[in-house]
């Protein structure tokens, strides 16, 4: 699509005049994408709430700022154990939040690296990034990315292992409370299966759904229906919908496609597949376990990124 500008958006973004932005997906989980390579460009919670509001501003799931890592506090501390990390996402929530990362979101950052002419990243070479959920490697598959989402753990690890659930979800749409998992895979994820495609259309996400107990940091929470069969040809198949913290509804959730994964995974038991797809409303995302440093787990995602239109804000 050719470049737009945008029509003017409110005063609450005055200052930010002229800023040249980009809009990217990922399975339709949505972000407005800002380079700023001099680290000299500051968003203030209400600037970004304004700029993602679907309505009055350009509309995103949320906001990534593309900085040098030596740039931001976090970004120094991750460079003393990774200094390949040389660009940070700085992920804001479309509240204008701050989150610690994005699983769709790191794969469109580093395609819009790439459109941008900041890095140079051939097909199946890799890219370390920095994040608030630490370092994140990327490697470039055609116009897909598969990234290392680093460990998951179980975020109340004593209950998980002793009962294969730790809490409860009530939703609108749903006729009692749902017994949880809660997974971390470096932001929270409180995951809820449901029986039947109909109960996960049925459901109702315009309010955030009631977690008990939730987790110091809230919670994103994904309600998932396995795929009868669950597995077939040696990867299981879920269908997912999720309720993104600060956001509300996504067309889809890296980390809680990951967060699903682990959770059906574990309850499935001994046996259950190291390769899995999730359908989200927005399309398919690929999930993978394999092992990595020090013994841990580690979880891959894959899928693609677009960029779909550039424009300057007005």
């Amino acid at each position: 699509m050719d470049s737009i500008a945008t029509s003017t958006l409110n005063h609450s973004t005055a200052g930010l005049s002229g800023l040249a932005f980009s809009k990217g997906h990922g399975t339709g989980n949505d972000f407005v994408l800002i380079a700023d390579p001099e680290g000299i460009q500051a968003l203030q919670p209400e600037h970004v709430a304004v700029i993602c509001d679907r309505h009055r501003g350009i509309g995103a799931d949320g906001l990534i700022r593309a900085v040098p890592s030596a740039l931001l506090p976090e970004g120094r501390g991750l460079l003393e154990s990774t200094p390949e990390a040389e660009w940070f996402m700085d992920y804001r929530n479309g509240d204008g939040s701050l989150s610690e990362m994005c699983g769709n979101g790191v794969r469109v950052f580093v395609h819009f690296l790439r459109e941008e002419g900041l890095i140079t990243l051939e097909d199946g070479d890799s890219l370390v990034i920095g994040t608030r959920g630490g370092a994140k490697t990327v490697v470039r598959t055609g116009d897909h990315y598969a990234v290392d989402m680093g460990p998951w753990e179980f975020i109340f690890p004593g209950d998980a292992a002793a009962k294969a659930m730790d809490s409860t979800v009530s939703a609108e749409g749903l006729d009692v409370a749902r017994p949880a998992l809660s997974i971390s895979m470096g932001n929270p994820h409180t995951v809820v299966a449901l029986a039947e495609l109909a109960e996960l259309e049925a459901t109702k996400l315009f309010t955030a759904p009631m977690v008990d107990p939730l987790p110091v940091d809230g919670t994103n929470v994904e309600f998932v229906v396995p795929a009868d069969p669950l597995v077939e040809h040696g990867v299981g198949a879920i269908t997912m919908r999720v309720h993104e913290r600060g956001v509300g509804e996504t067309q889809s959730c890296g980390t809680g496609a990951c967060a699903a994964a682990v959770a059906i995974r574990h309850w499935a038991g001994p046996g259950a597949p190291e390769a899995w797809t999730v359908a989200v409303p927005g399309g398919q995302v690929g999930v993978k376990f394999f092992a990595g440093p020090g013994g841990h787990e580690h979880v891959e995602l894959s899928g693609p990124a677009v960029i779909v239109a550039r424009g300057t804000l007005s």
